[in-house]
């Protein structure tokens, strides 16, 4: 089985030394070169940095690599292995010992077809209540809206979804290959349309990543509604997390 799981990151920064991993550069079009791999060869999407942030990785591996098994992380998050006091010990000395190898994951995908964080949780708040108030609702109505021209189907899952509490973040999945192409082709048919329905010219650049922070949300809608066999593991942070 050949797994890569590529590492978002724009900057040079300690890498895992695992052959299942693979550092790619996002935003290369737009950015000098840091050694990773460009994502601006073959068909991509690079140019879009500011808005997709680590899609543009997506996208690329989407386009141009092949494996069976394929997966984002960024350079400083990880999916772990599982909680315990050996692995919370292992995490302490060395962070990267920790986090999921080769082995792992075709273990892993022996039993299910996508491994993700575990859920973050906002305890008070919906995963809408939440967007609305850290950026604009009105992304989210724009993409129901899309959601309703170009496959209803997905409305009721994009509700239900909206009320919950909790969600898996960041982007970081490993997929087998044919859910990784199926979730990709559906993902960029909706950010196309949303990108084209909001105005981005008054947008701060912290503003201007909504793309990437939609998608988060998007990827628990496409797996509610096609009912994927998932497992969840830990989300490890290096560094200090800016809140």
């Amino acid at each position: 089985m050949e797994i890569k799981v590529i590492i978002a990151a724009h900057k040079q920064y300690p890498m895992p030394d695992k052959d299942c991993y693979l550092p790619v550069q996002v935003g290369r079009a737009l950015h000098p070169d840091v050694g990773y791999i460009p994502d601006n060869t073959g068909d991509n999407i690079s140019e879009k940095n500011p808005y997709y942030c680590e899609l543009t990785g997506l996208y690329w591996a989407w386009k141009n690599l092949p494996a069976d098994v394929i997966g984002l992380v960024h350079y400083r998050r990880y999916i772990g292995k599982k909680n315990g006091i050996v692995g919370l010990i292992q995490r302490y000395r060395n962070p990267f010992g920790s986090i999921l190898d080769g082995k792992d994951i075709e273990r892993l995908m022996k039993k299910s077809d996508i491994i993700l964080p575990k859920r973050r949780k906002y305890y008070i708040e919906t995963l809408y209540s939440h967007y609305a108030h850290t950026h604009y609702a009105e992304h989210l109505d724009i993409t129901r809206e899309v959601l309703k021209q170009i496959c209803p189907e997905y409305v009721t899952a994009f509700d239900r979804v909206m009320k919950r509490t909790s969600g898996h973040m960041f982007n970081m999945f490993i997929m087998k290959k044919e859910l990784y192409h199926a979730y990709c082709e559906w993902l960029f048919a909706i950010l196309g349309q949303v990108e084209q329905k909001v105005d981005t010219s008054a947008m701060t650049p912290y503003e201007a990543r909504f793309m990437g922070r939609i998608s988060e949300l998007l990827l628990d809608v496409w797996m509610e509604y096609n009912q994927v066999n998932y497992k969840e593991l830990p989300c490890i942070q290096l560094g200090k997390e800016n809140w």
